[in-house]
């Protein structure tokens, strides 16, 4: 259930620093695009556990050495920030490094996944670019070492360099490396998306909230306690939403779509009925998810309901959610390419935002052959109206659909929201 933050149990960190194995080559620029810049203020998490077995014998060196390698195809992670004469930021790809951290955790890992899951953040490293961008890691990677001998391996990845996806993609060739498997030896492009909209802008995207100026300390402004919570929903508990709830068309209805669907309807009554009658949906569109150059390949989409959420058949409310998606990837490339490009924005927060990661491959990273036991994702920097990833998770809840749900929101609607989700879907949070 929700409960607040124990005392920290992680200690000890140590900061280092790793840079491509050879040179990149000349400094290269990394143009950002304008979905790179809308999601500048947002810092991806992601924490990874392994049991002892998976650890041991494995030293700090040990873990470091495939990064050298690693950055050498995946050049774009070493660079730093800069700011173009126009005042456009893009990546000086200069070889600057990521930054590694050491800590140990007084607890087991099994002592660490039976606690409430507010706390996954603690093993990975409070990450914001700037006030100084240009000496800015864009990412840093923690290994923390439990009492029992397991360890975690926790990312902070800065979005503005790319999405989920890529975070995922470039820990997973960490882990190939670091197991001897064959790796591309040039780094390929990634995919671009091609947007549904014609170029001119016929309104503002509702996805987007403009924020007061940050200047370079690249940091979502705001006023409420912003708590995070995970939780599982197991596979068995999936088909009985979707085959109870959903009789009409139980075949077009998604995992993801009937869990937006309940927290959505939840929220509703949580905040009793003060909305909100819109959402944004972060999903993946990237043709080639193992693309070496980071990129934000999301599609970024609304769904609005003209009708009371809170009182609507789920079902009905899972259907909207699945045929009335609207794309705003070519409203918003139009707005930062034009007058906005030194504006700031959010994404995650400006409405209820809901992150599919579904389809990313967390559970494809190996130590010593052997996975990690839990996988955990999480957003930084979100605004007020909050976010909820879902993601896959292990195979032992069940069966291998079951999802990680992981919630930020003000802590006093998180409260409710894990009240309404006990009443309504015997769901404890």
């Amino acid at each position: 259930m929700v409960s607040g933050s124990l005392e920290c149990p992680v200690r000890g960190e140590m900061l280092s620093s790793v840079v491509p194995a050879k040179a990149t080559g000349g400094n290269k620029d990394l143009e950002l695009t304008s979905m790179d810049l809308a999601m500048k203020l947002h810092y991806i998490k992601g924490v990874y556990f392994f049991q002892p077995e998976a650890a041991q014998g494995l030293s700090i060196h040990d873990l470091k050495e495939p990064m050298f390698q690693c950055l050498e195809l995946y050049y774009a992670a070493s660079g730093r920030i800069r700011r173009s004469e126009s005042g456009r930021p893009f990546i000086k790809c200069n070889d600057g490094g990521v930054r590694i951290v050491e800590a140990q955790c007084d607890k087991s890992v099994d002592e660490w996944l039976a606690m409430a899951r507010n706390n996954d953040h603690m093993l990975t490293h409070d990450q914001v670019l700037g006030p100084d961008l240009g000496f800015s890691p864009l990412v840093f990677v923690q290994f923390t070492r439990f009492k029992c001998g397991g360890v975690s391996v926790g990312l902070s990845w800065a979005h503005v360099l790319g999405d989920a996806f890529s975070a995922s993609n470039f820990l997973n060739l960490w882990g190939q490396i670091m197991a001897g498997k064959q790796v591309p030896l040039q780094p390929n492009s990634p995919a671009h998306n091609i947007s549904q909209f014609p170029i001119s802008i016929s309104r503002k995207p509702f996805s987007l909230k403009k924020v007061d100026p940050v200047g370079d300390y690249w940091l979502t402004p705001n006023n409420s306690k912003m708590v995070t919570h995970s939780f599982r929903i197991t596979a068995k508990q999936l088909h009985y939403y979707i085959t109870t709830y959903c009789i009409h068309d139980p075949n077009k209805i998604s995992d993801f779509e009937i869990i937006l669907a309940m927290i959505w309807q939840s929220l509703s009554k949580a905040r009793e009925d003060s909305g909100p009658n819109i959402v944004t949906i972060c999903s993946n569109n990237s043709a080639d998810k193992m693309a070496m150059l980071p990129s934000n390949g999301m599609t970024l989409s609304t769904v609005e309901a003209d009708f009371c959420v809170s009182k609507v058949e789920i079902g009905e409310l899972a259907k909207l959610i699945a045929e009335k998606r609207m794309d705003e990837n070519g409203l918003i490339g139009e707005l930062i390419k034009g007058d906005e490009v030194r504006s700031d924005f959010i994404v995650y927060g400006a409405n209820l935002t809901f992150v599919n990661l579904e389809g990313m491959n967390v559970y494809g990273i190996e130590m010593k052959g052997l996975k990690p036991v839990c996988v955990n994702y999480m957003m930084n920097g979100v605004g007020e109206e909050g976010t909820v990833v879902v993601l896959p998770s292990n195979e032992k809840d069940g069966g291998n659909n079951g999802k990680m749900v992981t919630i930020t929101l003000p802590q006093h609607l998180l409260l409710k929201l894990n009240n309404r989700l006990q009443i309504d879907w015997n769901i404890v949070i």
